[in-house]
């Protein structure tokens, strides 16, 4: 926890901030009225250099310029003020930061987040690098020993630190006009954070590592904290599709969600609020390199690489010295390459620039060591004077001087077994591109070339299609593709390097940064229009984001309405309804059976369950309730009472395409283990919940298009729901159903001025669109309309209850206010309120509008 503060995890998880800090300008420097739109960029690191002074008095600190952080702005608009929120490299005392914070705040418009040493430690060098980025690049916890064991104190700091951050961005946010942009696996729980905090915060982020597969990810003991806290972003970005696709098969798997393709966009639904899922590989900043390679200290560097390789065919590797970056598999290949083609002994030299490790551990040293090894052994085997068949450059290499190896690279190799995206092959590009504001006009005419041999393994590979792909993992491979990049005839690199420069120099940072922005701001267009309301505990917190017009449904209002209505139609849906989802005895409970009953008693009431449910099942379930209708299969099946025949709806009854729908749906039956077909009287079909998610889904889509393709010609209409897919008669919907009971009802003289219509699903909300347009229209005029969803979720309902208790509590409080017919004469009537109480109701004088048919009266 921070120092000097009693803030516990409990607290910390639950959105209980401590106060505070060291004090910062506040975010409202101007009138709200011309108030400008910021950038709040958060990440692990600040974009800044820091050293201390010559004299150990305080510090100094500079721009890193190597940082891609820092040039994200580029793709900003120019009026756009951005603020870095991050850690430094380098520890500071605790008595000189509120001077450092106040000094980068100054200068840099930077906010220092500063970590404890053992909460860092356990945070960076624990959970994230022992944890995560293992995990992230496909490396299993086999067992304690290897791989390492869950350690949840390492869990903890972690949130710890995210907690430090969010208190960081809050001490300069205004969330009514900034943007935040988080970045990196660093900080995957810092959206829920901010938006406990900030409900109609516009959030956005985005993972520079590779996103697991759903098999890989599951292992992880938080799995569904970390998903749950990154949904609680407004647009989450990857690199590759791969990635955004492994995200959203765990978002599907874990947590049931499933995405939409909107006009080319990608969107997961979250509680009403819409998660955009943008992909888009990072740039490099050209500007920076261009101006590396005027500079006269790199021109320096080339002529000295140039005669000391001359004559030499030079591949180059530049990688961070990291388990995952296949350096041994690289020397592996090119000591294959030198075996199996002895004419380049002598000639093709392989430089491997390793910058230094980011992380530590067992893993680590281990590989170093390996790559040592390998290293010696090659050289030995295959030295000659004046000729190291590998240059192992084992220290860090500033971008000028790796500027210049790049120039000088026939070919850059790179190897990874697993990575987010590498810029590598990007820098090397734009170098062997040259400066034409350097090079001398015999230069500048000089065709350029360029070759790359690419592991499939990482993001970078996908967008350079000129690149020669290889599995690391398959030396013998991938020393015959060192030797065809550097065999190939100039003309062939010529034209694979003008199509690696076109898309390297037009998708830069900026490009990336740009792309990432507007479309934040489109996923965030409607933010302050919509009701937003927090919701859950611990990293269960979301955010309820629900339309203006959409409520909850108040029993006192629908109460008051009905018992001063005098003709009324109930529509109540079963399932999810009335009857719990999650129920496996679907017969209705006596309390139901009780309260239906009392609407039914009612003379004033005409009450429907309108179900996609068979007409024998309801008929059954349903036997004590005489008076109640029933409209079963969508509405295909109905009867007003059970003393009536059922009656039908469809356009025909031709069911000869039976023949046609039932063989494919088997077929595919046969194919998706957990599926199967439910065979009602009007309407086939299949599910697939019990399915494997991804593949069932994949079914489902091509048995819709199969069935629509056979059954173009039929009668029929084939519907995908939440995991069925249904073949039913033309002119046969819940909304078809409930028209014709209204219409039904007017044309016997008793209009309706109250209607109730609830459910809970897909196929309610044709219900629901009917009563939206029917209101004011000859059916429904001057009449009360409650249509009512099971559930806080978008619909085209104006109401909502939270669950079937809730609509069972509803239900009960009108049956309490309804009445038989009298037989004695009018007395006074009791009106029941959902708090208990009740009030006196004198009666009125009978005139003839308040007889019923059979001469009943109906109390006003």
């Amino acid at each position: 926890m921070m120092p000097g503060s009693n803030t516990t995890l409990s607290d910390m998880i639950t959105g209980n901030f401590p106060a505070m800090g060291c004090e910062r300008p506040p975010a409202m420097t101007v009138p709200p009225s011309v108030m400008l739109d910021r950038v709040i960029v958060v990440a692990n690191q600040l974009p800044i250099k820091a050293a201390r002074r010559p004299d150990n008095e305080g510090w100094s600190f500079s721009w890193d310029e190597d940082s891609l952080l820092l040039h994200i702005k580029d793709g900003f608009p120019d009026d756009m003020e951005v603020i870095y929120v991050g850690s430094l490299k380098v520890e500071v005392d605790s008595s000189e930061q509120e001077d450092v914070s106040q000094l980068l705040w100054d200068k840099f418009i930077c906010v220092p987040a500063f970590l404890p040493p053992n909460i860092l430690d356990k945070y960076y060098h624990g959970f994230c690098k022992q944890h995560i980025w293992p995990l992230f690049h496909y490396m299993l916890p086999f067992s304690a020993s290897h791989g390492g064991q869950f350690d949840r104190s390492w869990w903890e700091a972690y949130l710890t630190a995210n907690m430090i951050f969010s208190q960081k961005v809050i001490e300069v946010i205004n969330p009514d006009y900034d943007y935040v942009w988080i970045h990196d696996y660093h900080l995957m729980a810092l959206p829920t954070f901010l938006r406990r905090r900030f409900n109609r915060l516009r959030m956005g982020f985005f993972l520079h590592s590779p996103f697991p597969s759903s098999e890989i990810y599951r292992t992880l003991p938080v799995r569904e904290e970390i998903l749950k806290a990154l949904l609680n972003s407004d647009l989450i970005g990857f690199h590759t599709f791969d990635y955004a696709r492994h995200f959203l098969s765990c978002c599907s798997r874990m947590l049931g969600l499933e995405y939409q393709l909107r006009r080319g966009y990608i969107e997961l639904e979250y509680y009403g609020r819409t998660v955009g899922i943008k992909i888009m590989p990072i740039g490099i900043h050209m500007g920076q390199i261009e101006s590396v390679l005027t500079n006269a200290d790199n021109q320096r560097i080339i002529e000295e690489l140039q005669q000391q390789f001359m004559g030499k065919t030079v591949l180059l590797g530049v990688d961070d010295m990291d388990i995952f970056k296949g350096v041994n598999l690289k020397f592996l290949a090119m000591e294959e390459m030198l075996k199996q083609h002895p004419s380049l002994r002598g000639r093709a030299v392989l430089i491997q620039i390793a910058n230094p490790a980011r992380g530590k551990g067992k893993d680590l040293e281990e590989i170093q060591a390996e790559i040592q090894e390998s290293f010696e052994r090659i050289n030995e085997n295959f030295r000659q004077p004046g000729y190291e068949p590998i240059v192992f450059i084992n220290r860090p290499v500033s971008l000028s001087e790796r500027a210049a190896y790049y120039t000088i690279a026939e070919c850059v190799v790179v190897t990874a077994v697993r990575d987010g995206m590498n810029l590598t092959p990007y820098e090397y590009i734009v170098c062997r591109q040259g400066s034409q504001a350097f090079e001398s006009s015999s230069d500048s005419n000089a065709p350029k070339k360029s070759m790359l041999v690419a592991s499939e393994f990482m993001g970078c590979s996908l967008s350079l299609s000129g690149a020669i792909r290889v599995n690391p993992w398959n030396i013998e491979a991938t020393a015959e593709a060192l030797n065809l990049a550097i065999s190939m005839v100039d003309a062939e690199k010529q034209l694979r390097h003008e199509k690696h420069y076109k898309y390297v120099s037009t998708h830069d940072v900026a490009y990336w940064s740009r792309s990432f922005f507007q479309d934040l701001e489109r996923t965030c267009k409607d933010h302050f229009r919509q009701r937003c309301w927090g919701i859950g505990f611990s990293f269960s917190f979301r955010v309820m984001a629900l339309d203006p017009n959409f409520r909850k449904l108040s029993v006192d209002t629908i109460v008051s309405d009905y018992a001063r209505s005098k003709s009324r139609a109930i529509l109540l849906d079963y399932d999810g309804t009335v009857m719990p989802q999650t129920s496996i005895n679907k017969n209705p409970s006596q309390e139901v059976i009780s309260i239906i009953n009392k609407l039914c008693g009612d003379v004033n009431n005409t009450v429907f369950v309108v179900s996609g449910r068979g007409k024998d099942s309801l008929g059954s379930w349903f036997s004590p309730c005489k008076k109640l209708g029933i409209a079963a299969e969508h509405g295909y099946f109905l009867r007003w009472s059970m003393d009536e025949k059922w009656e039908t709806s469809g356009q025909n009854t031709d069911f000869d395409w039976i023949q046609l729908a039932e063989p494919i749906m088997k077929l595919y039956t046969e194919a998706t283990d957990g599926s199967y077909i439910e065979a009602k009287e009007s309407a086939l079909v299949w599910h697939h919940q019990d399915a494997d998610p991804d593949f069932g889904s994949s079914q489902a889509k091509e048995m819709l298009d199969h069935l629509e393709s056979v059954l173009a010609n039929e009668p029929v209409a084939v519907k995908s729901g939440q995991f069925i897919v249904e073949v039913k008669p033309q002119g046969v919907s819940k909304g078809i159903a409930a028209e014709k009971i209204l219409r039904s009802m007017a044309e016997n003289g008793r209009q309706v001025d109250f209607v109730l219509c609830i459910g809970d699903d897909r196929s309610d909300e044709d219900m629901f669109e009917v009563m939206g347009n029917a209101i004011n229209s000859a059916i429904l005029s001057n009449t009360s309309v409650f249509a009512c969803t099971v559930g806080q979720k978008p619909s085209k309902a104006e109401y909502y209850l939270e669950d079937t208790a809730e609509v069972i509590r509803m239900l009960e409080a009108l049956a309490v206010n309804s009445y038989p017919p009298p037989t004695e004469g009018l007395g006074a009537r009791q009106v029941h309120s959902s708090d208990g109480s009740f009030n006196l109701r004198e009666p009125q004088e009978a005139n003839n509008e308040d007889l019923a048919p059979g001469g009943n009266f109906v109390l006003p």
